[in-house]
This record gives C-alpha cells, sequence and structure tokens, in this order.
C-alpha cells in the first residue's frame, strides 16, 4: 500500500492519481506474471479485481494520466523463455467488469447509445458462465488441428500445441462442410473440483507440487514442458469465441453470437451448457443470480457472467477500447466486508489544496489483505449524506471509535459501508472538519458548482501557492514524467532542494546551476548523497528539459483540471506558447469575451477546465511565474497536422439527427481522419454535417458561409 492508497478515487488529486497509477501498474504487473506465467498467484481473483477496477477508476477521471506501461493498454504478460512464441493473427483481449446491477444497466444503455437505438428496439445479448481457468487459442486449417497458443500478452502467446492435444473432448479433426477453411476456436481450459482435489492428493503422496486452485492446476499442467506430465492431467475446455476465420465474420455459418455457439457445438466443441439469450438488462441479471444460486454445484470455478451483444454486425460496429470490446462485458460476483474500528480521523492537504479525510482502522483481514485505512471522501461523506444530498448509512455519521463495516468490492481502497451505533463510545464526539488548512493556516472553502449552485463536495485550502503542501506538490508534478520529465529530481529531490530554500517556485528550477555555482560555501556537488558527477548529471538534464513542448508545459503548470490530455487539446488549438499566453491573459480578463467563448468551444474542453485556466491566470503571482519561466524555456511550436483525409486539420461540427450512424461514431470517425471536432458553430469551423431536425446551428452555419453537408454527403467526402 502506498501513502495515496486510502484515498478514495473521487478524492484523488492529480499529484496523488499519478502515483497511485505508477503503484498499481507496478503491482498489476507483478501479480500478472504470478497469475500468467508462474501459475501461483499471491492474491485472490476479487483482490485483482479490485486492482484493476481502481486502475480503471482513476484512469477514467484523469485521462490525462494514463501510463505508457499502464495495464489498461496490456493483457496478460509476455510470454516465457520455454515455450515458441506465438503471434495471434487477431489479438485476444480482455474484458471489462461490471460489479453491480446498475453496472449491467449502464452496459445496455451504453450499447444502445453508441449503436443509436431506442429503448425499445430489440437488443439481445448472451449470458454465460466466466470461467475460472486459462485462455486458449486453437488454429484448424481445412479442419485439423495444427496450433494452441495461450493468451500470453494478448499480442503474442505460448506454443502448446502438443500439450493441447492431450485434452480428449478436444476435436483433432473436424469435418463438416461450413468449417471455415481456417478457424480459431477461442476458449477456457479448466480442472473440475473434483479432479483438482484428486490431483492434489496424488501430489501429496509423491510429495510434489501442492496447488492453491484448480484455475492454477489447470494453468499449471498446461504449460508443462514434458507433455507426458500435461497427459496424465484431466484438463477441459469450453470453447466460446473465434479468433481468425477464412473470409472474415461474413464467412461464418451465423451471424449471431448464439447462433455460433450451436455451431460450435455441432463441430463437436464443448460449450457450457447455461449460456442463454437475454433481451434485456433485467433478463441477465435475472441470469446472474441464477448461475450464482448454482455456482457451488456446478462442479468447477466460476468468477462471474459474461454478457455479450448477440447480433455480429452490432459487435463490428461498436468495436474495441484499448484492451477490450465494447460489446462484452464481465460481471463479476461480490467481493468480502469486514468489521473493524475507526482509530483516528487524519486530514491529507494535496497539490489543488483538496482536504481528504482518511479513517485509520483497527487492522482487519479483508480478502487475504490486511487493511489499516478507508477513505472518508470529504465533509459530507462524514455527516452521513451523499454528494446528491441522499442519507449515508442511515444518515449517522462517523466518529473516532465507532465500529463500521469496510468492503473492498471493486475497489483496492476499502469502503465504509455501514456503521453500528449501538456500540457507538459513549463520549465518541463529532469530527470537527478543518475550517483552517492544517498546513499553512489559510481559510477552508468549498466551491459553488456555477451551474448547480451547490457547494463543491470537496473542501480546499484557499492558501494556493502560499500552502507549503500545494507549492511542494506543483513542484513535484512540474518534475513529473507527463511534465518536464527531468530525471534525477524525483519527489526526495525536491523534498531536500525545497527545505534548503533552493528551489521555491518553477523558475528556480532552471536557475539553479547558476547560483549553485555561485554559492562557493555550501554547493549541491558538496551535500551528503551528492558528488560532481551526479549533481552535473542533474544540471544537464534540468537543461535538457529546457526545451519542451507547449503541451508538457501546459500540463506542468498544475492547473486544476488540465491534465495530459487537456494540455494536448490546448497546444494544438493554439499552436505556439506566445498565442496561448496571450489568450489565456484575454480570458483571464474578461470572462465574457470573444477568447473565452473560443476556449469554452474547443470539443471536450467545457466550463470547468474554462474557469480553472482564467482563475490561474487572473492571479497576478501565477502570471508572473508563468512569464519567468519562459525566459528559461524554449517552447516548441506544435507541428502542423499532416494532411492525410479531406478532412485533416478541419473542425467539423455534427448537428441534427443522424440516421447511419450515432453521435459518438461520427465523431469517432472524424478524429480518426485527422479533424477536429468543436460542439458549436463560429467562424472558425470548416464543415457542418447536419442530419434531419438540425436548427440553429445550421442557420448560424449559414449565416457565416460555412460549409454544410448532409450526412450522405460527409460519406462520400470522407470516401
Amino acid at each position: 500500500m502506498s501513502e495515496y492508497s486510502s484515498v478514495d478515487v473521487e478524492a484523488l488529486n492529480e499529484d496523488q492519481a499519478a502515483a497511485e497509477l505508477k503503484r498499481l501498474s507496478a503491482e498489476i504487473s507483478k501479480h500478472d506474471t504470478r497469475y500468467y506465467a508462474d501459475d501461483d498467484p499471491e492474491i485472490s481473483d476479487g483482490d485483482y479485481d479490485a486492482l484493476r477496477q481502481r486502475n480503471d477508476r482513476i484512469e477514467r477521471r484523469f485521462p490525462y494520466l494514463v501510463r505508457d506501461d499502464s495495464p489498461s493498454k496490456k493483457v496478460g504478460v509476455k510470454v516465457s523463455r520455454g515455450f515458441e512464441k506465438v503471434k495471434h493473427a487477431v489479438p485476444m483481449l480482455s474484458l471489462g467488469n461490471a460489479f453491480s446491477d446498475e453496472d449491467v444497466v449502464d452496459f445496455d444503455e451504453r450499447v444502445r447509445r453508441f449503436l443509436s437505438l431506442e429503448k425499445s428496439a430489440k437488443l439481445d445479448f448472451t449470458a454465460e458462465p466466466k470461467i475460472d481457468g486459462l485462455s486458449i487459442s486453437i488454429r484448424y486449417e481445412n479442419g485439423k488441428l495444427v496450433q494452441a497458443a495461450t493468451r500470453g500478452d494478448g499480442a503474442e502467446g505460448e506454443n502448446v500445441t502438443q500439450n493441447v492435444l492431450t485434452i480428449d473432448e478436444l476435436p483433432k479433426q473436424i469435418v463438416a462442410n461450413d468449417f471455415p477453411d481456417v478457424f480459431e476456436v477461442r476458449g477456457e481450459i479448466y480442472m473440475s473440483n473434483s479432479d483438482f482435489a484428486a490431483l492434489n492428493e496424488k501430489q501429496i503422496q509423491v510429495k510434489g507440487k501442492v496447488f492453491a486452485n484448480p484455475r492454477n492446476a489447470a494453468a499449471g499442467s498446461l504449460r508443462q514442458l514434458d507433455v507426458s506430465i500435461t497427459k496424465q492431467r484431466p484438463l477441459k475446455l469450453f470453447a466460446y469465441a473465434w479468433g481468425e476465420v477464412t473470409g472474415g465474420v461474413d464467412s461464418l455459418p451465423s451471424d449471431t453470437q448464439s447462433g455460433m455457439f450451436k455451431a460450435l457445438e455441432r463441430w463437436g466443441f464443448p460449450v457450457n451448457p447455461l449460456t442463454k439469450v437475454c433481451s434485456s438488462a433485467d433478463e441477465m441479471i435475472a441470469h446472474y443470480k441464477m448461475i450464482e444460486e448454482q455456482r457451488a454445484s456446478l462442479g468447477y470455478d466460476i468468477d462471474g457472467v459474461v454478457y455479450k451483444v448477440d447480433r455480429l454486425d452490432y459487435q463490428e460496429r461498436l468495436g474495441f477500447r484499448s484492451r477490450a470490446p465494447r460489446w462484452a462485458i464481465a460481471h463479476k460476483f461480490p467481493a468480502e466486508k469486514a468489521t473493524t474500528i475507526i482509530e483516528g480521523i487524519d486530514i491529507q492537504v494535496g497539490r489543488t489544496g483538496a482536504l481528504t479525510p482518511v479513517a485509520r482502522l483497527l487492522p482487519v483481514t479483508v480478502g487475504g489483505v490486511v487493511v489499516s485505512n478507508a477513505t472518508l471522501h470529504n465533509k459530507d461523506y462524514i455527516e452521513g449524506k451523499g454528494q446528491n444530498g441522499e442519507e449515508l448509512r442511515g444518515g449517522h455519521d462517523l466518529r473516532v471509535g465507532d465500529t463500521v463495516t469496510i468492503q473492498r468490492a471493486g475497489d483496492v481502497i476499502p469502503q465504509i459501508v455501514d456503521v453500528d451505533i449501538s456500540k457507538r463510545p459513549s463520549d465518541a464526539e463529532p469530527f470537527e472538519f478543518p475550517t483552517l488548512c492544517p498546513i499553512c493556516k489559510s481559510h477552508v472553502t468549498r466551491e459553488i458548482n456555477e451551474k448547480t449552485k451547490k457547494k463543491d463536495a470537496v473542501s480546499r485550502c484557499s492558501g494556493g501557492l502560499a500552502c507549503s503542501a500545494q507549492v511542494l506538490e506543483r513542484l513535484k508534478h512540474f518534475v513529473s514524467r507527463g511534465a518536464f520529465d527531468i530525471d534525477g529530481m524525483g519527489d526526495k529531490v525536491i523534498d531536500e532542494f525545497y527545505e534548503l530554500g533552493l528551489v521555491k517556485t518553477l523558475p528556480d528550477i532552471f536557475t539553479l546551476e547558476k547560483r549553485d555555482a555561485d554559492n562557493e560555501l555550501s554547493k549541491i556537488a558538496n551535500r551528503e548523497g551528492w558528488g560532481k558527477t551526479s549533481a552535473q548529471n542533474l544540471f544537464e538534464a534540468i537543461n535538457s528539459s529546457r526545451k519542451v513542448e507547449l503541451a508538457r508545459l501546459i500540463y506542468g503548470l498544475g492547473i486544476r483540471h488540465v491534465g495530459e490530455t487537456t494540455g494536448r487539446m490546448l497546444a494544438r488549438h493554439y499552436g505556439n506558447v506566445e498565442v496561448f499566453s496571450s489568450a489565456m491573459k484575454l480570458v483571464a480578463a474578461d470572462k465574457q469575451g470573444a477568447e473565452y467563448h473560443a476556449l469554452i468551444d474547443i470539443d471536450g474542453l467545457g466550463d470547468a477546465v474554462a474557469n480553472s485556466l482564467a482563475d490561474f491566470f487572473a492571479e497576478e503571482h501565477n502570471v508572473s511565474v508563468f512569464d519567468r519561466l519562459l525566459e528559461q524555456l524554449d517552447v516548441q511550436d506544435v507541428e502542423a497536422v499532416e494532411d492525410t483525409s479531406p478532412v485533416s486539420g478541419k473542425t467539423v461540427v455534427f448537428t441534427g439527427k443522424l440516421e447511419k450512424m450515432s453521435r459518438s461514431e461520427a465523431k469517432a470517425m472524424a478524429e480518426r481522419l485527422g479533424a477536429k471536432v468543436s460542439g458549436s458553430v463560429s467562424a472558425k469551423t470548416d464543415l457542418l454535417v447536419a442530419g434531419p431536425g438540425a436548427g440553429s446551428k445550421l442557420k448560424k452555419a449559414e449565416s457565416l458561409g460555412v460549409k454544410v453537408v448532409s450526412e450522405d454527403g460527409w460519406f462520400e467526402l470522407i470516401d
């Protein structure tokens, strides 16, 4: 656990989120190796899912912090050296997860929105048990089994053909008129509970390895270099999908997932008998509960239910995200709960000034992990109120000494889901949320949301750059990987230099070498832990970072709501630092002016980001720091977008009802072709795509002389 692992995702500031993503990447990678390569996991599936979900939630909230080595971009691990490598013709991706009935309803609605389907429109799904085994891809050519490979990292797996040939129930030669010339069947290799128990009994007798669970036993058996050992192990398989197919999806004998299940069964592949076609989220949930009730008596391990859009043409349209299809999701079974006592409540102050309360708990084991902290989110949460004013825990507040129920389902950070008032100590006092920052003693405020006119859930220190907690964290953010990425200037160095007074503001970083040269008595090279070489390496790293991309500079400023993705959007829009600087000062001077509205019109940006930028550049101290910083830097102009399509580099607006694609599909298509998609029409708009019912945007486009095309015209334009 890191120091931020007790902070709820919704309460994380950007630095905490970045630190958590770094920790989660390393931890998940370690567990992937233990699970996929070593077949010896050290945490439960529920705990692993919790790590994955926390990573996904942080990435959804901070998309600009997504790391290059993010678990969301990877599936499994690289293959081991003991097996020949096999490159998958069609990647073997993972699945997104659902942990509640609401998640399933959201999945159904999300699919309908993407496909532009009405709520009453027919939309079927298949629902099947999620087998807790080892994923496999088995290739047939002219009906003959020629190759089998593990998932590996999704792109490349291990050649385990000889081992898979030992599975009795798997057909080795298929004779069927509708079986494609090349067909890769995908499935899950598993071991039944009874066979697992018998195997462990045998292992005990011969003093061999005793497996922790059937999944480990199946994976360990399949990945034996000595195929004679695998042959002695009772492995089984359920087929559920396919990879490469001659002629593609159009050549399959059915146009639905359920139809393909019947074809797989007809061809001789074992398929799960509990697979069912469902026509609504309610039916999927009902089938999930039925399977959950039968879980203990199935004879093999499952850890949830998988839902897939039934129509294959819909699957094609929905496509994939980075590591998972949009048309499928795994509804996982819930994790465990535990009871403990709140021993204290601490307040943490983040880079953006957010005050986050954290409960110190009497350590308790939940799902095999010892838990000693839990997030308390914010002042309202402690008082028993949710963000929308609803009561939490029956409206009861939380106090030091309370006996509470915690749960780790869906998040590695435990949540307090209930409090036992009958066990509350008689001297327990209501927690008083601080009105002054515990770091700088500045006033604590709660912003008013301009749209809802309600108080922000988060309490913030008003000290800004005057608050050491914020200044220090902003310095760390500035030198971090996504920003200036100054090698050798990590958190500990920033802490040291800040404490010594060597670096108090952002420009101080770039004047450090000169000031150090002028200081004969206390040079950095002479300090403990340093030396001439390490000091010189640091100075060289600082100097090399002076030449910086505009996007990195914008992100590095640490402005609230402005992350890496937003930084890139702003950089692409303004092109160079002079234009950006001038525009931001105009935005700060007049929130009703043309430059402010032009900023809001950048698609995907919005009021919150625009207001944060305006507030930042309205502060004289921030502008002074920014201007002094520019004196030290060589900020690179943004390279023009290569003209690779008729709309590359153009600003496009969609309006009216699109009939051949959803708005999401249209936007994704335009962006893939290099266009900028805006939410409103202005003099800078190059093209308006107008469907039936187009109103004010169409009139404005016509008045401005903007080119207007229909949906058919759009397709003709982009060919």
